[in-house]
């Protein structure tokens, strides 16, 4: 099963990724895990990348379909992979295409998890970090014992500020303005199939297995 993920942030991709992974015995593969992953391998075009990211710059497009490449050209990959994070564009989704068209492979789904604005926003505003051991929880399912203090080091809670609505709602605009096209572009190939992502959690692996092999 080789699938691309794509979602909002706070949408439930992380859990559903990790769950496909285990329903399929396929690597959940993030960019970010990816480029990290390369740096500490110390492969050349790990080195490369770690120069960019120590800079705090973004790593090119050409390096990071490179990366995608020596990634999914591991033993692990071999029977299918989940994408999260990548592509992030129709010239990065048409490079996914090369990549296993020269391997005589094809993406099996593009699976988009769906979740309204206001839902994302509350969710994503209800969490608080501890800034001293970076314990996290959410006031919604994840409390701490006691309100406002860490379980882990007894630290006052924070509020992030990309946690705060107003910054939640910036973000999604970014993300929607940059994703429509590339959804466009899937669903134009008929290859993207949709999933809640408010669903319960017990519900998910059967939701999941049922959307990915219809």
């Amino acid at each position: 099963m080789r699938i691309v993920l794509l979602g909002p942030p706070g949408s439930g991709k992380g859990t559903i990724a990790k769950i496909i992974e285990e329903l399929y015995c396929v690597p959940a593969i993030t960019t970010g895990d990816m480029l990290r992953d390369a740096a500490e391998r110390g492969t050349s075009l790990g080195r490369t990348a770690k120069l960019y990211m120590d800079r705090g710059e973004l790593v090119p497009d050409e390096l990071v379909i490179s990366l995608v490449r020596e990634r999914l050209s591991m033993s692990d990959s071999a029977n299918g992979f989940v994408l999260d994070g990548y592509p992030r564009s129709v010239r990065q989704a048409e490079a996914l295409d090369e990549i296993l068209l020269s391997t005589g492979k094809k993406l099996d789904c593009v699976l988009s998890v769906e979740l309204e604005d206001d839902v994302i926003v509350k969710r994503l505003s209800a969490r608080r970090s501890c800034p001293k051991c970076g314990a996290v929880y959410n006031l919604m399912n994840k409390p701490p014992s006691k309100h406002g203090t860490c379980d882990v080091c007894g630290s006052t809670l924070v509020q992030r500020n990309d946690d705060k609505p107003e910054v939640i709602r910036r973000r999604l605009d970014v993300y929607r303005e940059k994703t429509q096209l590339l959804l466009d572009w899937y669903s134009a190939k008929g290859e993207v199939k949709k999933i809640r992502g408010d669903l319960p959690l017990e519900q998910l692996p059967s939701k999941i297995r049922k959307t990915l092999e219809l």
